[in-house]
Parts: structure tokens; sequence; C-alpha cells
């Protein structure tokens, strides 16, 4: 099992900035990938930005070239800095931990209890 805690979120006005932190605790596989997702009133969950514990990120085109995910292996800590926010930011923000048990191959998926971020215009 593995527990997800977050923090950071808040209220900030638009073109503000926050940073969202989430530590992992439990048994963490030396390769995962760690991300965040959100989950805006009335829509689905979508990722937002992924980073895998080699390095790779992975990042939704709306949030490009303002987020950044970051990765502190030795703490089973990721980040997300988020720039330049904008109303349709709003949402809920959930951390993900992704990984896969080898014997038996079996995917394993967690996540936080999220946190909110809100956006005023």
């Amino acid at each position: 099992q593995v527990q997800l805690v977050e923090s950071g979120g808040g209220l900030v006005q638009a073109g503000g900035s926050l940073r969202l932190s989430c530590a992992a605790s439990g048994t963490i596989f030396s390769i995962n990938t760690m991300g965040w997702y959100r989950q805006a009133p009335g829509k689905q969950r979508e990722l937002v930005a992924a980073m895998s514990s080699g390095g790779s990120t992975n990042y939704a085109d709306s949030v490009k070239g303002r987020f950044t995910i970051s990765r502190d292996s030795a703490k089973n800590t990721v980040y997300l800095e988020m720039n330049s926010l904008k109303p349709e930011d709003t949402g809920v923000y959930y951390c993900n931990l992704d990984q896969v048990r080898v014997v038996p191959a079996t995917p394993q998926r967690y996540w936080g209890q999220g946190t909110q971020v809100t956006v005023s215009s």
C-alpha cells in the first residue's frame, strides 16, 4: 500500500502562483511515475503533469510553459510549481502514483485525497 499526502492548494488571483507538494509513503518501487491530475466541477479528471522515476515528463497542452513538475526521489515527493494561473486552472488537484509490482505482475495506482486550487479573475 502507498499513501499520498498533498499540500499547497488555496485561493489565488489570476496571474499568481502556487506550489503543490505530495509526499508518498509505504511500499514504493524504484520504477514509478508520479503526477498531478485535476478535476473541475462537472468535468472529468484530467492529467496535468507527470514525471517518471527516470526523469521523463508529460504535460497537458493547457499548462505547458506555465507549470513545472519536479521530484525529490530521496523524499518520495513530487512538486507542481504553477505560475501565471488562470481561472480555468481551478479544480481539485490529485496526486497520483503509478507503479508495477513485478511478481506477480500487477499494475498499481494510488491517489491522494485532493487539494483545492481556486483561481479568481
